[in-house]
């Protein structure tokens, strides 16, 4: 997948709608929060993504044990990616094991 695949992806996840008509993203609340997706670029944007993940599954998932505090923002970025895709799948039931 590609970086705007991966937001969108990322967007999904965390309720961000995207309004053809207007060519903007609104958040879960229905708050504007622009055109473009900046989860690759910016940890006020990433950070939220953790967050609703800890919470949500009560902790940080094995799949993000390789990060740090010392991670560059690709990094964990590409964590979150992963582990997106590995619950969309579980919660699709594709995965047995």
């Amino acid at each position: 997948m590609q970086v705007i695949e991966n937001s969108e992806l990322i967007a999904e996840f965390m309720g961000v709608v995207f309004h053809d008509d207007e060519n903007q993203y609104y958040n879960a609340d229905g708050l504007h929060i622009g055109n473009t997706l900046q989860y690759y670029t910016s940890w006020d944007w990433l950070m939220p993504v953790v967050q609703k993940i800890k919470q949500t599954f009560e902790g940080v998932p094995q799949e993000m044990f390789n990060i740090s505090l010392y991670s560059d923002i690709s990094e964990v970025y590409n964590a979150v990616i992963e582990f997106i895709e590995f619950h969309n799948t579980k919660k699709k039931g594709e995965f047995y094991g």
